[in-house]
Order: structure tokens, then C-alpha cells, then sequence
């Protein structure tokens, strides 16, 4: 059973930083794509980044050049450092895993982002 753990939500000022963690157990980290999620309150669930298990990445337009996703597989561990926080940024974000060439989805419970003006 995999299972993905979040940590790293909390309340900031805008322009300030956050880094949330995502851990998983269940799976060898280093095949599997990873990425962030987040949904505010009655919208969709939208992508934030993702990143590969070869290391490439990819990030949504409305954070481009603010956040970072990256990984450490010897902790089994995704991160997303998040700089200059908006208050458009405040969500719950979702870490979400995928085995390579496979089709089922893996969600954590989610952590609260909450950015202040």
C-alpha cells in the first residue's frame, strides 16, 4: 500500500516562503512521477509542478520562475519550495505519485497554504 505523507503547510505573509515535504513509503521512489496538486475552496484540483522519475519537471504557468519541485530519493522524499507566496497561492496542496507506465493515482492527505496580504 503506498502512502504519502505531507508536512510544511502553514500561514505566511505574501512574499514570503514556504517548503512543503511529501514522503512516501510503498514503492521504489526513484520509478515513480510526482507532483503537487492544490484546490482551493469550490475549485478544481489543479497541477502545480511535477517532476519525473528521470528528474525532468514541469510547472504551471502561475508559478513559473516562484516555485521548485524537486526530489531526494534516498529519503523517498518530494519537496516544494514555494518563494514569493501570493495570496492566490493559499490552497490545500496534495502531493500525488504515479508508478512509470502505470495508471493508478496516489494522493496524500493534503496540507493547508494559507497566504495573508
Amino acid at each position: 500500500q503506498v502512502q504519502l505523507v505531507e508536512t510544511g503547510g502553514g500561514l505566511v505573509q505574501a512574499g514570503e516562503s514556504l517548503r512543503l515535504s511529501c514522503t512516501a513509503s510503498g514503492t521504489i521512489f526513484r520509478s515513480t512521477s510526482m507532483a503537487w496538486y492544490r484546490q482551493a475552496p469550490g475549485k478544481d484540483r489543479d497541477l502545480v509542478a511535477r517532476v519525473f522519475s528521470h528528474g525532468g519537471t514541469t510547472y504551471a504557468d502561475s508559478v513559473k520562475g516562484r516555485f521548485t519541485i524537486s526530489r531526494d530519493n534516498a529519503r523517498d522524499t518530494v519537496y516544494l519550495q514555494m518563494n514569493s507566496l501570493k495570496p492566490d497561492d493559499t490552497a490545500v496542496y496534495y502531493c500525488h505519485l504515479r508508478w512509470d507506465h502505470s495508471t493508478t493515482d496516489y494522493w496524500g492527505q493534503g496540507t493547508q497554504v494559507t497566504v495573508s496580504s
